[in-house]
């Protein structure tokens, strides 16, 4: 009797102590879960079965993934896997949702190859082929420097004797894609090399003015047809010119950003808009710094409605870091907001990494891209304090060869605390991809967790616009006209739609 009295207290005992194990692990996981960003979302019943069709297709991708590791695309480069993504059902309810604004692009990377290349179909394009490719628009053969031939752009396709090979060969210099990526680009200087030399091509046939004006509209077109509805650009401000030669000003550059909008946004009315941020080259010294700040200041003055603020860009290892500026951008600090890129790098301790300490006591309203931020504690909470967005580009940081399996990339961190970010997509159009879904189907699937479900997405979503550069009555107005857009994606959401 003793006996069995002794095993029903130890069994007792036993199944109390199991029972209150499951308890403080459930209650760990239900605070992880708050605590991350999305997890205080409520949703509606709509929304609740319109997350049940999602979650079902996540599931069957990520759960196939995990059984069969070797065939999860995220962990190979981008380049390897971005003709699948299309094909998946996650994608395509992501397509067609309303993700708010892209905070985080530059303007000569926003449209890709094919609408590049169209454009060398226009007359009066001269090319030259030397060690590089130079594109001019002219009315007679350009004086500028080159070791080549200048020539009609029509003429030169037309004696190649092979169109087809001509102009498959003239793409390859408006694209990173290749086929075979971890031969061509070994490490990020072999990218890096790659990504300006587009750049340095693609300006000066962009910055023939009409073209500019065009591009700029057909970018809008193009983001506003991937459900989002406000943009903030990044530009080094080109030198526009005519085919007679006149050359004008930046300020006249800033001027046409404000110009295009204003069209757009009358045609589109369901567009809100987009904002300027000046990004020059960070590779200067303190004297180009201070013609580059007084330039914003004069943007600013003339079109304060259009101008968001200022940055530096270019690769952060090789530019100049933010603490040689210092002076010069606290003193302007009062009179202009800092959106700076900081921490774009996979160096530890080093000057690069360091620009987002300097980034955040510079009082920068957002930071580009913080992917060392893991790295830095006391920086971290001093965004968490300051509540600073984060603009994460995934995609961009795999193609610039700064991550390669994208579940290591810190946006699963940054998710999982709950902090403040924002997804855009840099330069999508020079890696061919969306303006923005692709970006947010990759953080869905293969960066945030498992059971991350359709709250994240909103709440990204309503990040982007809570973190703009609108001001407060704008921003209301925004948020108001997105939740419209959301609650009709929600009214019409049909999940049969995606079967197929």
């Amino acid at each position: 009797m003793r006996a069995v009295i002794f095993l029903l207290y130890f069994y007792s005992v036993y199944a109390s102590d199991i029972d209150e194990y499951f308890d403080k692990r459930y209650k760990i996981l239900k605070s992880e879960s708050r605590l991350s960003l999305g997890g205080n979302v409520s949703l509606s019943d709509k929304e609740a079965a319109v997350n049940i069709c999602l979650m079902h297709y996540k599931f069957k991708e990520v759960d196939y993934w995990f059984d069969n590791p070797r065939y999860f695309n995220c962990s190979r480069h981008y380049f390897n896997y971005k003709q699948y993504i299309k094909t998946s059902k996650v994608f395509r309810i992501i397509q067609d949702m309303p993700k708010g604004a892209a905070l985080h692009v530059h303007d000569m990377g926003l449209l890709g190859p094919d609408y590049l290349m169209n454009i060398t179909y226009q007359d009066n394009l001269y090319v030259c082929f030397d060690n590089n490719l130079h594109l001019i628009f002219a009315n007679a053969p350009p004086k500028s420097p080159c070791d080549g031939k200048w020539q009609l752009m029509s003429k030169a396709r037309s004696f190649s004797n092979n169109v087809t090979k001509f102009d498959a060969d003239l793409r390859n210099h408006f694209t990173l894609f290749v086929k075979n990526p971890d031969t061509v680009y070994p490490s990020i200087r072999e990218t890096w090399r790659a990504f300006m030399k587009f750049f340095f091509t693609v300006q000066p046939m962009l910055s023939y003015r009409p073209v500019w004006e065009q591009y700029f509209y057909d970018a809008l077109k193009k983001f506003r047809e991937d459900n989002i509805m406000y943009l903030e650009v990044r530009s080094i401000l080109p030198n526009l010119y005519e085919l007679d030669g006149t050359v004008y000003d930046p300020i006249v550059t800033a001027k046409t950003y404000k110009k295009v909008i204003k069209n757009f946004t009358k045609v589109h009315r369901d567009f809100f808009g987009a904002k300027l941020i000046y990004a020059p080259p960070r590779k200067v010294d303190r004297s180009k710094l201070e013609e580059y700040l007084e330039l914003a200041k004069r943007i600013k003055q003339e079109m304060p409605d259009t101008f968001a603020g200022f940055d530096l860009v270019g690769q952060e290892d090789l530019g100049s870091p933010l603490i040689e500026f210092v002076p010069q951008l606290l003193e302007s600090r009062k009179e202009l907001n800092y959106f700076f890129h900081a921490g774009e790098t996979d160096w530890y301790g080093t000057l690069t990494d360091e620009n987002l300490v300097d980034a955040v006591l510079l009082g920068a309203k957002r930071l580009g891209h913080a992917y060392a931020l893991p790295k830095h504690p006391q920086v971290l909470n001093e965004i968490i304090k300051k509540d600073i967005g984060l603009e994460v580009n995934v995609i961009s940081n795999a193609v610039l060869s700064l991550v390669r399996d994208i579940r290591n990339h810190p946006l699963s961190a940054f998710l999982a605390h709950g902090l403040p970010v924002v997804l855009s997509s840099d330069d999508p159009g020079v890696w061919e991809a969306d303006p923005l879904s692709e970006d947010f189907y990759i953080a869905f699937v293969a960066v945030a967790s498992r059971l991350s479900d359709l709250r994240l997405l909103k709440q990204l979503a309503i990040n982007s616009l809570k973190y703009s550069a609108l001001d407060s009555i704008s921003k209301d107005d925004a948020l108001r006209k997105f939740n419209y857009k959301w609650n009709e994606f929600i009214d019409n959401f049909n999940c049969s739609k995606y079967q197929h």
